[in-house]
């Protein structure tokens, strides 16, 4: 049986050298990258503070393929590590930081058009200059867009964002929601909780806040895939569904479609650690809305991608929808593009 082509929709990477922001913009907080012995580097805040060690194949993408050969991954989709949304800046730094993160990425997937995909970052704390910035990423040769689960503890079916959801649905790019800035991480710092913990609740946060507030009705053709196996919704959409029943006067007070008609509405990837989850998410929402994800290069993520997938008693025809099959469709690109 030939090998089966596979795509990894969840990767992150950087720059290999990142401006001085703090010394351009006058004011601190943002990531730069401190290498501090070969092939590796720490990600450090300007004000000094540790946020991440790293090694050559976060920014390297020769490195990430030969990595990507030894993992049997034929391609990579690219995008930034959220840490550096920076939704917080003032939005043309913000959106100068972008452009500086995409046109990176896109030249990647210049370079080695059949190994990687891109998604860009646009300043979401600015809908024109968000749509501004999308608009370039299409012209770049992106297929899409990264954003957080929640803008500056905006949930993403505030009005603001529809502008650029319209636009994503207009110009057919893909996003990727990925959660940060967990909601309660200063109150659980110990045992890496807002990492355990936090994420899937913010993924579930970001699912629940764009059906309850009718993003999916309004945006039929609007492609989201959302990281870490959809976090805890999947586990709760029981709860979600008899909250909606139960109290329509607090639930169903913006959209009034019960939230189980939106399953398969969406992709999310299949970054769950869990055989027994993999099954659950691919008998809920069905293996065409379920993508092979992997966070790599990170630890927290599956280490060796596509392993899950592989070990599952699942027919050929299951495991090529989860392995690439659902990517392409989400990312709307051609299966022939990728192989021979």
């Amino acid at each position: 049986m030939s090998r089966i082509l596979t795509i990894d929709i969840h990767t992150h990477i950087l720059p290999e050298n990142i401006p001085k922001w703090k010394e351009k913009f006058g004011y601190g907080g943002f990531i730069s990258l401190d290498h501090h012995k070969p092939c590796c580097a720490r990600m450090m805040q300007d004000t000094g503070k540790f946020f991440r060690e790293v090694e050559s194949n976060c920014w390297s993408p020769e490195q990430r393929i030969l990595e990507n050969d030894r993992h049997h991954v034929d391609v990579q989709v690219l995008s930034t590590v959220p840490v550096m949304f920076s939704y917080w800046a003032k939005p043309y730094d913000c959106l100068d930081l972008s452009m500086f993160l995409n046109d990176h990425i896109a030249g990647i997937v210049e370079r080695f058009p059949k190994r990687f995909i891109g998604l860009g970052t646009i300043p979401m704390q600015s809908s024109d200059l968000a749509v501004k910035e999308l608009e370039r990423c299409k012209k770049i040769g992106l297929a899409g867009i990264q954003i957080g689960s929640n803008i500056n503890k905006l949930n993403l079916s505030e009005p603001q964002f529809e502008q650029v959801f319209a636009a994503c649905q207009e110009l057919g790019m893909s996003v990727f929601v990925h959660p940060w800035e967990m909601m309660g991480q200063e109150d659980m710092q110990k045992y890496w909780l807002p990492w355990l913990v936090g994420m899937p609740a913010e993924t579930a946060r970001a699912i629940a806040s764009m059906i309850f507030g009718g993003v999916f009705s309004r945006f039929p053709r609007l492609k989201v895939a959302f990281a870490h196996g959809g976090g805890s919704f999947p586990a709760t959409i029981g709860r979600l569904e008899h909250g909606f029943h139960c109290r329509p006067d607090l639930v169903a007070v913006d959209n009034n479609v019960n939230p189980r008609d939106y399953l398969g509405k969406f992709w999310i990837d299949s970054l769950v650690h869990e055989p027994l989850m993999l099954d659950y998410i691919v008998n809920l929402i069905g293996a065409e809305k379920i993508a092979l994800g992997s966070d790599y290069p990170f630890p927290l993520g599956e280490l060796e991608p596509g392993n899950l997938i592989h070990s599952m008693p699942y027919k050929q025809s299951v495991k090529e929808q989860l392995l690439h099959g659902s990517a392409l469709d989400w990312l709307s690109l051609d299966k022939r593009k990728y192989i021979g």
